[in-house]
């Protein structure tokens, strides 16, 4: 599982590291940052949580 983000549409809602904050930050500007591109199967459940909860649909998992 890879996680795709695109920090143009990342509006700083904060859903993603309310999901998942092993995985997902906010950066000095207060957008997504990735802390882990490929995250374990385990945390699957989680990280789809996060990408579906997105409100600005910045979040997508491939692979």
């Amino acid at each position: 599982m890879k996680v795709l983000v695109d920090r143009g549409k990342c509006q700083g809602y904060g859903n993603c590291v309310i999901a998942e904050p092993r995985v997902f930050d906010l950066d000095d500007d207060g957008f997504v940052q990735l802390l882990i591109e490929e995250p374990p199967e385990d945390l699957r459940a989680q990280v789809g949580h996060a990408v579906r909860d997105c409100p600005a649909r910045a979040l997508n998992l491939g692979g």
